[in-house]
């Protein structure tokens, strides 16, 4: 529809709480928000086209219709937001990847023998769910290992205690044996509570139970269930032994973080119950460019617990929820208790989440290496983008290049390489740039290009002296010129008393023969790195059209116009290639733009990195540098023993005084200046 028309339906909307729905032009659901007045937060998109990330301006871009509902509290619209969102999986909505298919363990206390199960959708049966786990894989290990601690049957058979024996997992004691009317209904219900304790993070428990059971035992002289009895403890002990404690104090809570790059993030969640670590999940979360970590980690907050069976009373967190107070209600009336939300400044609360972020972090890369390791992923990604640039071969090496500075300051580059789809990291190449003043980052991409293909030629040069070299040694070789150097006509095999007093008579003129043959020492090839030589079937210039421009220019001024070079926009990820208006948009849920943003992501990272690295040691060396006295040796002692300027302002006289090389003079001085 019009721009106008939706503009004046805007107009219409109520200033009250509720849920918003954006639709394409084929009605699809596009995007699902919530609203504290819904007039005003729907006519924010409508507004100053400036003040929009690329997100909402695609959203807004294709946005034909919408359509709301009115609600009457705040926390309404969230629990409305939630079940909207995950029944539509709106394109421009922070999703978590895959959640319809998270699974849960089903603990059927509906039934005379329960038993536990993973399942895909939790009901209303009376049966008790915990999860939703990360994946299968998970799932299935603690499923296997209450098999292993617990017995209670596995089996879907349907229990008339009149089959004429049990199964294997009975005589291995792994199962009562309900089937054929040999279990205690007694016995098994308990070994199905102790079950849902483990589930709950209770351990402790478990084991005070088990250990009665064990002593009742040994006084009935039942030794073999004693037996049996003492190896579930041990057991249950080694798991609870592997759990880390964060605390003394007994209290439940849990612990969010993520850790973001550009189009995804990685949600961690690890579990503390009765002041224990239990154990972790994370999950993968899609859509999240131009979002604030803050916007990210509510959303993750807001989806995993609309799931999760259990909602404990703290949850630490890594950011301040922009929604945190209706966030924490709608979590309170979940739970039916009250849920705090904290965000710790200081202490071994701020080291745990900052563990998490970590955690999260591995997480997010190793999701990375597991797609760049599909070889069917990254060969139909590699060939979705030869198709899509045109290019007359498949582009088996791609090398990528980013620019990085604070205001022109400590200007540097990065060179990725990927072939095959894969980071190929001894071939990474990072430059300082060197012929450019200020913040010009098209001057600095023409500098680094023609560095690195002026590079290529060089080697190919070098390559070529090699080959003389090789051929002038081989001459060489044959002369006397190159004969054993220590050879003076001596021999030492088997020497007679007056052989022996020669050697040693002539030991002076040995030396002198092994400094002289230093001189006379096979020469030595020169050193070429072959890596600049190999050149790359497409270039990536981190940038719009300006960027692309100038590098063209570069590529045409060496004669190597003939290799694909595109820029990536960042801005609407979009590929802009040489002397064509029109920009090729990859797909949104296309290999070859994961492929893309991939390359880009780690060139930026490369880039990044460097220049820190940069900035902070000249922030080093001028704190330093400014103190009298300080030369170049003690500087180099003091950060060592220290590691940074502040810390050697922070350490107390007697540790600086400790310092090779350091006096009270030069304490002084340190004193005064720094």
């Amino acid at each position: 529809m019009e721009r106008a028309y939706l503009e004046e339906k805007v107009k219409s909307l109520p200033h009250k709480p509720g849920v918003y729905l954006m639709r394409e032009a084929s009605g699809k659901i596009i995007y699902v928000g919530k609203a504290t007045s819904l007039r005003n937060r729907v006519a924010s998109y409508f507004g100053s086209l400036s003040g929009q990330n690329r997100k909402v301006a695609n959203m807004v871009d294709h946005l034909d219709d919408f359509e709301y509902i009115v609600v009457d509290t705040e926390r309404e619209a969230l629990n409305l937001e939630n079940t909207l969102i995950k029944e539509h999986r709106p394109f421009y909505n922070i999703l978590l990847k895959d959640d319809k298919t998270y699974p849960f363990i089903k603990v059927t206390l509906n039934e005379k023998w329960p038993k536990a199960f993973i399942v895909r959708k939790v009901l209303e049966d009376g049966a008790r769910y915990f999860g939703p786990f990360a994946g299968n894989g998970s799932a299935w290990r603690t499923l296997r290992l209450l098999e292993k601690l617990f017995p209670y049957r596995s089996c879907d058979l349907k229990i008339t205690e009149k089959e004429p024996r049990p199964c294997l997992e009975y005589f291995i004691h792994r199962c009562l044996g309900p089937c054929a009317g040999l279990a205690d209904k007694q016995e098994y219900d308990a070994a199905i509570a102790q079950v849902l304790l483990f589930l709950d993070g209770k351990q402790g428990d478990i084991i005070g139970q088990l250990e009665a059971k064990m002593e009742e035992a040994a006084e009935n002289l039942e030794f073999e269930r004693a037996a049996l009895l003492r190896d579930q403890i041990t057991a249950v002990r080694q798991i609870t032994e592997q759990q880390k404690v964060v605390s003394s104090a007994t209290f439940d809570e849990d612990i969010l973080a993520l850790a973001q790059a550009e189009n995804e993030a990685a949600g961690q969640i690890f579990f503390v119950r009765g002041g224990k670590l239990i154990g972790r999940e994370h999950f993968m979360l899609q859509n999240v460019e131009d979002e604030s970590e803050a916007e990210i980690l509510s959303s993750f907050v807001r989806q995993y617990y609309a799931e999760a069976t259990f909602i404990p009373p703290r949850i630490l967190l890594q950011y301040e929820l922009p929604d945190s107070t209706i966030v924490a209600e709608w979590l309170s009336s979940r739970a039916g208790i009250s849920v705090t939300l904290e965000v710790p400044t200081t202490g071994d609360k701020k080291d745990f989440v900052a563990m998490v972020s970590q955690n999260a972090q591995e997480a997010l890369e190793q999701n990375r290496l597991r797609w760049l390791n599909d070889e069917q992923k990254t060969t139909a990604a590699l060939a979705e983008l030869q198709n899509q640039l045109e290019l007359a071969v498949r582009p088996r090496r791609i090398e990528c290049y980013d620019i990085s500075n604070t205001q022109g300051t400590n200007s540097v580059a990065s060179m990725v390489v990927f072939e095959n789809g894969t980071p190929k990291k001894t071939d990474y190449r990072r430059f300082k740039i060197k012929t450019v003043e200020g913040p010009n980052d098209f001057a600095s991409m023409q500098e680094v290009l023609r560095r690195r293909f002026k590079r290529a030629k060089t080697v190919e040069e070098a390559s070529q002296n090699a080959q003389a070299f090789s051929e002038e040694l081989a001459a060489l070789e044959e002369s006397s010129e190159l004969s054993n150097p220590l050879d003076d006509g001596l021999s030492v095999q088997n020497p007679t008393d007056s052989q022996q007093s020669q050697v040693h008579q002539d030991k002076g003129k040995k030396t002198k023969s092994k400094k002289s043959a230093k001189t006379k020492e096979k020469p030595k090839a020169p050193r070429v790195d072959y890596s600049w030589q190999s050149l790359p079937d497409l270039i990536i210039i981190d940038g719009g059209k300006g960027q692309l421009s100038a590098a063209v220019e570069v590529m045409r001024e060496l004669e190597l116009a003939d290799i694909p070079i595109v820029g990536l926009a960042k801005q609407r990820e979009e590929l802009f290639k040489p002397d064509n208006p029109i920009s090729v948009y990859l797909p949104r849920t296309s290999e070859a733009l994961y492929l893309v943003q991939r390359i880009r992501d780690e060139a930026h990272r490369f880039a990044i990195t460097f220049h820190r690295q940069l900035r902070n040691k000249e922030a080093t060396a001028s704190a330093l540098d400014s103190v009298p006295g300080i030369g170049p040796r003690r500087k180099q002692a003091l950060l060592k023993a220290f590691g940074s300027p502040s810390k050697i302002k922070a350490a107390s006289d007697e540790e600086l005084l400790a310092v090779e090389g350091m006096n009270k003079a030069t304490l002084a001085k340190i004193r005064e200046f720094l």
